[in-house]
C-alpha cells in the first residue's frame, strides 16, 4: 500500500498541473520496475483535443519510453476512474494493473457505469485497485468544481451588468 500511495502522490502532482491550467484536475503516472515511465494530466481545453486525457498522454509517453505499444508489467495510477476511451486504451495497451484514486459515478468505466477494465469478454483484463488516497483525489476535484461554479456565477453577473450599462447608454 505504501508504494501505491507514493505513486498516487505523483499522479496528484500531475492533477495539480491541470488545475493550474483551469482544466479538470486529473493526473496519471505509469510505473514500470519501480520507475515512472509516463506522466499525463488533463489538457482537453488547453489543447482543444478530445483525446488529451491524462491516461492517454501517459500511455503515449510510456509507449515511447518502452519502445512498444504493449505496456505489460506496468501499473497505471490515476486520480479519477477512467472513462470509456481511457479504459479501452488501458486494455488495448495491455497494462497489467490500474490503481484509482476516486470513482466517477457519472462517467467511470472502471467499475462505476461499466467495468471495461475487468471484462472477461476481452482478451486482456486489468488488475484493479480502487480508493487509494480517495479523499485527496476527490477533494481536488470538489475544490475545482466549487471554484468553477463561483467563477461562472461571477462572470455571468459581470456580463449582465455590462449589458445593463449598454442598455442605459442606448436609452
Amino acid at each position: 500500500m505504501e508504494e501505491h500511495i507514493k505513486y498516487m502522490k505523483e499522479a496528484l502532482k500531475q492533477a495539480k498541473k491541470a488545475y493550474a491550467l483551469g482544466e479538470v484536475p486529473i493526473g496519471c503516472v505509469i510505473v514500470y520496475e519501480d520507475k515512472i515511465i509516463g506522466r499525463g494530466y488533463n489538457r482537453r481545453n488547453t489543447d482543444k483535443n478530445t483525446l488529451a486525457h491524462a491516461e492517454i498522454t501517459a500511455i503515449n509517453r510510456a509507449s515511447k519510453k518502452m519502445g512498444d505499444w504493449r505496456l505489460e508489467d506496468c501499473t497505471l495510477y490515476v486520480t479519477l476512474e477512467p472513462c470509456q476511451m481511457c479504459s479501452g486504451a488501458i486494455v488495448q495497451s495491455r497494462i497489467t494493473n490500474v490503481v484509482m484514486g476516486c470513482m466517477n459515478p457519472k462517467a467511470g468505466c472502471g467499475g462505476s457505469i461499466l467495468n471495461i477494465l475487468e471484462m472477461p469478454e476481452f482478451n486482456h483484463q486489468v488488475n484493479v485497485t480502487r480508493g487509494v488516497m480517495e479523499e485527496e483525489c476527490s477533494r481536488i476535484l470538489q475544490d475545482f468544481f466549487k471554484e468553477l461554479r463561483i467563477r461562472n456565477k461571477e462572470e455571468k453577473a459581470a456580463r449582465k451588468a455590462l449589458l445593463e450599462k449598454e442598455a442605459e447608454q442606448i436609452l
